[in-house]
């Protein structure tokens, strides 16, 4: 049995596997999956030596407990917590070391939703499609973790950062998502146009990895008949029948049979994953490029 290992202690409400995601795949059914907040898992392992491309843990509001088999260096960043080992207060948002045995103990988020740990040699379960990352919709990757659950680790090949602590953006106090309209803003009444730039939307507590649901003005379609299904992408805003937007995020279909009214500019993506329910929602309307 390999010292390479970190066991599961406390798995939390959802820990996962998540780096850079499987993109390409799209024309097979497959999403892209990958890290949610995608900065907050490229610093911490930058903070602990790793590859960009190298697996994270992605955990979700209340953290999750690790036990290495050898010494290892870790690294918490994303959404604000606690930190310790052995029940003693480490640094959060830099590299600590922690010995064979420890118990590393990732508290529940203060601020935001995810937090993400980076180990030094990378979570090293067995690749799909070119990716490690756990997707929810589809199934494909490992499991979300359980209580006892073994996970490989990756040999160190880089020394970790010499830093006493990374700066990191604090979740946000109000979402404001740039989109861009269409493909089918012209499904939906002028009024109900307007009202998606101009009124404020809160983000729903049925928000997951799939989408960012929010709560708000209804909008009203122009057309009422049925849409054939059709491709979507990272950042679609569909609007189901309900009429409130849904932002789709990592773990999203490939396709869907409700109109996309915009689509959010990548880089305001990351923040949505550390919007916690009822985080005020602004969609500001951008020019095509």
């Amino acid at each position: 049995m390999t010292d390479r290992a970190l066991s599961v202690v406390r798995a939390g409400a959802l820990t996962t596997v998540q780096d850079l995601g499987r993109p390409g795949h799209a024309h097979l059914g497959v999403p892209r999956s990958g890290a949610l907040d995608g900065p907050a898992a490229a610093l911490v392992n930058r903070l602990v030596g790793n590859a960009p491309e190298a697996a994270v843990l992605e955990s979700t509001l209340n953290g999750c407990a690790l036990r290495p088999r050898s010494t290892v260096t870790v690294a918490v960043g994303g959404a604000p917590c606690r930190v310790t080992v052995d029940g003693r207060p480490v640094a959060w948002g830099a590299a600590v070391r922690v010995p064979a045995g420890a118990l590393l103990d990732v508290g529940g988020a203060m601020s935001g939703v995810r937090s993400y740990v980076a180990v030094s040699g990378g979570i090293a379960v067995e690749p799909v499609l070119g990716s490690r990352s756990t997707d929810l919709l589809s199934g494909l990757g490992p499991a979300p973790l359980t209580d006892g659950t073994v996970l490989p680790l990756g040999r160190p090949t880089q020394p970790h950062a010499r830093v006493d602590v990374a700066p990191q953006p604090a979740p946000p106090s109000e979402l404001v998502l740039r989109v861009t309209p269409g493909p089918r803003d012209d499904w939906f009444t002028p009024a109900a146009v307007r009202a998606f730039t101009s009124h404020p939307y809160r983000v729903s507590a049925a928000s997951n990895r799939i989408g960012l649901r929010t709560e708000g003005p209804a909008l009203e379609r122009a057309l009422t008949r049925e849409l054939p299904s059709e491709g979507v992408v990272l950042g679609a805003v569909q609007v189901p029948p309900d009429g409130r937007p849904v932002v789709f995020l990592a773990d999203h279909p490939t396709t869907g049979g409700y109109p996309v009214i915009a689509v959010v500019r990548a880089a305001d993506l990351p923040a949505a994953a550390q919007a916690v329910p009822g985080t005020p929602v602004r969609f500001v309307a951008v020019r095509r490029r």
